[in-house]
């Protein structure tokens, strides 16, 4: 066992590179790109796109010391029967999920906008998880893949920062793993959101895990 110390808060976060996966959360087309559906909701995307470099540092870092490297993608199937109807209207926007857009039908496993952005994109073997709801672990097999891979830890990337990172990182720390979100590495479309969101997960000691950022991260992975 290799314990490293990477400068985190609370405290420093410390983990074994042999049992530490970094997971990519929701880097799609459709969220960060424009033309995607998180601009059709009438957001600016610009905060997301700005996370792909520091997260593609880290993406690179991980394959080179050969971390594992999960990457989930949120979406459904194409007869939307893995939709809660109530997730299709919500909003009430012109655009809704399994409409046509510029990138084929939002949000659909499959389409372009479903997909990967190709800067973060998902190398042979890595694992891509795919989910129909917020967090990873909800309807996936994400935590029998990291069970069966001996994983304790998560170093945490993707978006949005409040809604799938945040849901995420609660649901692993409910399971048993220890989770430290990169904060210029997660991206929301609302600063404030951004802002209130990391400062949840360290709240009261670390309630729900740690943050930290990509420079601190890159000290340590692969050193």
């Amino acid at each position: 066992m290799t314990t490293k110390r990477m400068y985190a808060e609370p405290y420093e976060f410390e983990f074994d590179p042999a049992t530490t996966a970094l997971v990519v959360i929701d880097m799609q087309r459709d969220f960060v790109e424009p033309g995607g559906f998180g601009e059709a909701l009438g957001n600016d995307v610009t905060p997301l796109q700005a996370v792909i470099a520091p997260c593609k540092r880290v993406l690179e870092a991980a394959r080179r010391s050969a971390m594992m490297v999960i990457h989930t993608r949120e979406g459904h199937s194409p007869d939307l029967a893995d939709c809660p109807p109530s997730k299709i209207v919500r909003g009430r926007g012109e655009k809704r999920i399994g409409d046509p857009g510029p990138m084929g039908r939002i949000l659909i496993r499959g389409e372009g906008g479903h997909d990967i952005v190709p800067e973060l994109y998902p190398k042979p073997g890595e694992v891509v998880v795919d989910k129909p709801g917020k967090g990873a672990f909800c309807a996936t097999d994400l935590d029998l893949i990291l069970h069966n891979r001996g994983i304790k830890s998560l170093i945490v990337c993707g978006v949005t920062t409040e809604v799938c990172v945040n849901t995420t990182v609660r649901e692993a720390n409910d399971r048993g793993y220890d989770c430290v979100v990169l904060a210029d590495c997660v991206g929301s479309y609302f600063p404030e959101f951004q802002r209130v969101a990391l400062e949840m997960i360290k709240a009261q000691g670390g309630i729900f895990g740690w943050v930290s950022d990509s420079k601190r991260a890159l000290e340590v992975i692969g050193n």
